[in-house]
């Protein structure tokens, strides 16, 4: 289901309400049967400033695919990873973009969740 190439926004899921609220971007390199290999960034939501927060430098990940504690989304063959940012609009409501063609709403039921 998930294939080389290509550009993956995954959530990891909270286990409890004090937990950091981690994302991560990036394109997969290398899959397994339980599990890939994907290079790209991770945003940290910084509850002081209310806003996810980019690492600086770019990391690799291996991400279980059989877990239940992370949610993938595949993001368009054109997004660019160098370009991923967060954005809130005028509604409040929290979007993963790359200011071209990937445009994700992450927040469909609550406010900056």
């Amino acid at each position: 289901m998930i294939d080389i190439g290509e550009k993956v926004h995954i959530i990891e899921r909270r286990l409890f309400d004090g937990d950091v609220r981690r994302h991560f971007f990036g394109e997969v390199e290398r899959v397994e049967n339980a599990a890939m290999r994907v290079t790209g960034y991770a945003f940290l939501y910084d509850a002081g400033s209310t806003k996810y927060v980019r690492s600086a430098n770019r990391r690799t990940r291996i991400i279980p695919l059989a877990s239940s504690g992370f949610i993938l989304n595949v993001a368009p063959a054109g997004t660019q990873v160098e370009k991923v940012r967060y954005e809130e609009n005028s509604e409040g409501r929290l979007t993963v973009t790359d200011g071209g063609s990937f445009s994700l709403d992450i927040n469909e039921f609550s406010r900056l969740r």
